[in-house]
């Protein structure tokens, strides 16, 4: 699953302005360090939307655990500005908000990381492998299944590419295992769990994994890295893994959330953040800048430390998306940028340099070291 751009002109971006500006008024009184960052952005971001070919950002940043402000600039789609309420599709940052419903769950004693799934859930592809015993949630949030990222990539049946638990794989057949597991054990379908658990309490109001009435008017169209405009990818029964429907503002009320360990006990929270399974192959060989102490997959997050920092990261990419998010637990500070263009990437680290973000996580993301 992937899309995203085009170059909004002046007038697009003269008009997102104003309707960033308007929409900041309802955020809480800003300090005046928050309002000389948007305002920073309000006269950078749309050259470099404009240098990148991507159509649109929308940012969410948090500072001391506080969304001190929210932006949106370019267009949505040809004509239309892009503002706060505009939805974009996240991609793989959907794999964190599921692994959030899952955790609260095993915080409630629903479910637990370590049980055998087959007792629930048995694919049939795999119905016949005694592998299929190993099977855990924490394997599946952790990407430890041992599928492969989608059974599309091994002729439309899912196989084992490694026994479970073995090393880390990417894996959204993973995310999906666990949502097939949970739904039979529970006896609810997943898309209610999400809202009970995680949507609602959080009052992520413009948030949904399947197309809902109000999506009308509000999605930013994806478009490839030559401008193509692409079809948006609704999706009409919820995935676990891919193609949730949010914007900056509810995003980042989920990773308060995150910081202020909501909804979960403080054995499950820590778990969250602990390693649970490293890459095989380093990034940092040999060491260089920005190299972290640590590095490795937590349940829904990947965790990188430098020195007594903790970061959680994310990032997606469908066809014509491409979206990261990133959190620092110690300075609880992080940020939120959606694009609906296959060039969203390249306007990361030019928006995090003029926010002013930890010198050791742009290093390791200048780098490719995280």
């Amino acid at each position: 699953m992937k899309r995203a751009r085009t170059i909004c002109g002046a007038l697009c971006l003269t008009l997102a302005l104003s309707a960033c500006a308007g929409a900041g008024k309802t955020e809480p009184p800003a300090s005046a360090r928050a309002r000389a960052l948007h305002a920073l952005l309000d006269s950078q971001v749309p050259k470099l939307l404009a240098d990148n070919g991507v159509p649109s950002v929308s940012i969410a940043h948090i500072e001391n655990g506080q969304l001190v402000f929210v932006a949106a600039y370019g267009s949505q789609s040809p004509g239309v500005p892009a503002t706060e309420a505009t939805l974009y599709n996240v991609a793989s940052l959907t794999k964190p908000v599921t692994a959030q419903v899952m955790l609260r769950l095993v915080s409630e004693g629903k479910m637990a990381l370590d049980e055998p799934m087959y007792r629930y859930w048995l694919d049939p592809d795999i119905a016949k492998d005694e592998r299929a015993k190993l099977l855990t949630p924490r394997y599946s949030l952790s990407h430890q299944t041992g599928f492969p990222n989608w059974r599309r990539m091994t002729g439309g049946v899912l196989t084992f590419k490694r026994p479970p638990g073995q090393a880390f794989g990417y894996s959204g057949e993973g995310y999906e295992y666990v949502k097939r597991f949970t739904e039979n054990k529970l006896q609810t379908p997943f898309e209610t769990l999400a809202e009970a658990q995680v949507l609602q309490p959080l009052g992520m109001t413009n948030t949904a994994y399947t197309g809902r009435p109000w999506f009308k008017g509000r999605i930013a169209v994806p478009t490839n890295a030559h401008g193509k405009l692409l079809e948006p990818e609704i999706a009409d029964k919820a995935f676990a893994s891919d193609m949730l429907y949010t914007t900056a503002r509810d995003y980042a009320r989920f990773m308060q959330a995150v910081l202020d360990n909501t909804g979960l006990t403080p054995a499950v929270a820590q778990e969250r953040i602990r390693i649970q399974v490293r890459e095989k192959i380093p990034k940092c060989m040999p060491i260089k800048a920005g190299c972290p102490d640590d590095e490795g997959m937590g349940l829904g997050w990947e965790v990188i430390r430098f020195g007594d920092d903790t970061y959680l990261m994310h990032d997606g990419s469908d066809e014509g998306v491409a979206t990261l998010v990133y959190l620092s637990l110690k300075d609880r500070n992080g940020t939120v940028l959606l694009t609906n263009s296959d060039n969203g990437k390249k306007l990361v680290l030019p928006i995090f340099d003029l926010i002013g973000s930890d010198p050791s996580l742009l290093a390791c993301l200048r780098n490719e070291t995280c």
